[in-house]
């Protein structure tokens, strides 16, 4: 993957909606422009990672599946996360 991730989160076995809860509190501990990439296995992810970043100020660049486990980079916004 051409994005480089500033942190990881394996959120990997946890069901929703706690992948996306421990993502927002990992970008809250990023500084904007700073990538984070999450690692999860709840097919819910998908969507509500991606409704998220949609209502956000983040970013999605980039995200697939490999096998089981989807990942997903979402670059933090400049603005202050909820």
């Amino acid at each position: 993957m051409a994005v480089q991730p500033d942190d990881v989160l394996d959120a990997r076995g946890l069901s929703c909606p706690l992948p996306l809860l421990k993502a927002k509190q990992a970008l809250s501990r990023l500084a904007p422009d700073q990538v984070l990439e999450v690692m999860a296995t709840d097919a819910g992810s998908w969507r509500d990672l991606e409704t998220f970043v949609a209502q956000s100020a983040h970013a999605m660049p980039a995200r697939e599946v490999r096998g089981e486990v989807y990942h997903y980079w979402i670059r933090k916004g400049g603005e202050a996360s909820p």
